[in-house]
Order: C-alpha cells, then sequence, then structure tokens
C-alpha cells in the first residue's frame, strides 16, 4: 500500500515567488557585471579630446557587447517572468530546471567579456552564442515540463504553450543564423543577433484571445 505522506521531494520548491525573487536578484547582477566591464580610459593616457575620442572608439566593441548582452538578459528575463506568470506553483524538478537557468545567466558576463576581448574571432562569438543557446533551450524545457506536470493554470489562453515555444525555437534559429555568419564576419554575427534581439524588444506583444469567464 503506497503511503499518502508527503515526501520531501513532492513538497520541495513550490514557491514561484521564491524562484522569482532569486531569479530577479541575479539578472540584476549579471546586469550590472557586464557594464563593469567598461573600463575608463587611464587618465595618463589622456592629453586632449582627441585622445579621448580615440580612447573611446578603442571602447567600442565593449559598448557593443554590453548592448547586446543587456537585451539579451532582458529578453530572457521577460520570457521567464512570463512563464512564471502563468504558473499556479513550482516543484522541486522545475525548480532546478530554473537552477540551472540561472547559472546559465551567470555565465552570461564572462561570454561577454570573452567576446570582447577577442571579438574577431569566431570560437568567442560560438561560445557567446552556445550561451544564448542553452538559455533558450532551459527556458523551451521549463515550459514543456510545467505543461506536462500540470503546473499551468486552467486559465491560461489555449494557444499560450503554442506561442511560448513557437517563440523561443524562431528567436533561437535566428540566433544561429546570426552566429553562423561568423563564417563571414564576427561583426556581420554580432549585428545581425542584435537586430534579432531589438526586434523581440519592441515589436508589438502578441494578443491571446482569453477565455470568457
Amino acid at each position: 500500500m503506497i503511503s499518502d505522506r508527503p515526501t520531501y521531494n513532492r513538497i520541495a520548491g513550490q514557491s514561484l515567488e521564491r524562484i522569482g525573487a532569486l531569479s530577479d536578484g541575479l539578472f540584476a547582477i549579471a546586469m550590472t557585471l557586464i557594464v563593469l566591464e567598461i573600463h575608463v580610459p587611464e587618465p595618463a593616457s589622456i592629453h586632449s579630446e582627441l585622445d579621448l575620442w580615440r580612447a573611446l572608439i578603442g571602447l567600442t566593441p565593449r559598448f557593443i557587447t554590453y548592448l547586446m548582452s543587456f537585451l539579451t538578459l532582458g529578453i530572457f528575463w521577460t520570457g521567464q517572468q512570463t512563464q512564471l506568470n502563468f504558473l499556479v506553483r513550482a516543484d522541486r524538478d522545475l525548480a532546478w530546471i530554473h537552477f540551472a537557468f540561472l547559472a546559465s545567466v551567470s555565465l552570461l558576463p564572462l561570454s561577454t567579456t570573452l567576446l570582447a576581448e577577442f571579438i574577431d574571432l569566431r570560437l568567442a562569438l560560438f561560445i557567446y552564442w552556445l550561451n544564448i543557446f542553452i538559455l533558450g533551450a532551459l527556458l523551451y524545457a521549463s515550459w514543456t515540463y510545467a505543461s506536462h506536470a500540470g503546473l499551468v493554470k486552467d486559465s491560461a489562453p489555449p494557444n499560450l504553450s503554442q506561442a511560448i515555444k513557437r517563440r523561443i525555437v524562431l528567436a533561437q534559429s535566428l540566433y544561429a543564423l546570426g552566429a553562423g555568419l561568423c563564417i563571414v564576419s564576427t561583426y556581420w554575427s554580432i549585428a545581425l543577433i542584435v537586430l534579432v534581439q531589438l526586434y523581440y524588444a519592441v515589436a508589438p506583444r502578441i494578443q491571446f484571445p482569453y477565455r470568457s469567464s
């Protein structure tokens, strides 16, 4: 006879609020760390406004990678929060999927710095793209698991699951296309990735047909 007493694994990690709070804090730290990699030019090397302009132009790769990573973090924070908003609760397995997702978020400052330092090298761009791919794969896995585990609210729009999965797959496909352009130039790759991010950041939101009450 199976006991009705709850086991630890059945009751652990159910708070969506705690997952959201941890995520907010970690995303904030990651967003701060990427800007800290942009260093003010050394005063000893600046003797005129022309010197300062040259020094600022030399920081262009870091400004570009900062913009790209800030957009990346904003897009994935929005994606995670969207999923959490439509869940009735979490469970231990879902919590660990989100921990893995946050571990990938914490790696983004590293992959950003690597790309800024070696912006001409394909390997640096590949590592950065791999970081984005892992983020997307874990976000997809999170929603797939939540759907199969019955953690989605009954009031969720009927086409919500399809819309979330389609958005992730399309975005990841475009990111992969951008990464593939490194065969031509890493700068072309970065340009396309930034354009994709800007599209997802400013594009009109999909309006879901909510069920009538």
